[in-house]
């Protein structure tokens, strides 16, 4: 993410990541490291997730691949496309995850299958 400094300290631009534009934002936080979150994927949206504090890794699977992201730095974004299956877990104490997404909440948008690999 584009992250500028100064005396005053940084800022992080979270702009120009998804198609269209964000139509909700929301934050995940106070989740104890042995608990996995979300664990499904979505059909039109696409969400943007940056830890703004602290840590966590987050699962992907697209049904061709697998891949294991850690998010740990404030100034990095993980894009997840339609169809990418998804879980996040490991957060450590304090984390906040923040999640953008081009779509509104819509339970119709949930897929819970986990995708088999191609």
């Amino acid at each position: 993410l584009p992250t500028f400094q100064n005396e005053a300290g940084y800022l992080t631009v979270f702009e120009k990541l998804l198609p269209g534009d964000i139509k909700r934002v929301f934050y995940i936080h106070g989740t104890p490291e042995t608990v996995e979150r979300a664990g499904h994927a979505h059909v039109r949206s696409y969400n943007a997730l940056a830890c703004v504090s602290g840590q966590c890794r987050v699962y992907v699977n697209d049904g061709n691949q697998e891949s294991t992201y850690q998010l740990h730095r404030p100034d990095e974004c993980l894009v997840l496309e339609p169809g990418d299956w998804h879980t996040m877990d490991q957060f450590a104490p304090g984390t906040v995850l923040l999640v953008a997404s081009n779509e509104y909440y819509d339970p119709a948008d949930y897929i819970t299958a986990r995708p088999t690999l191609a």
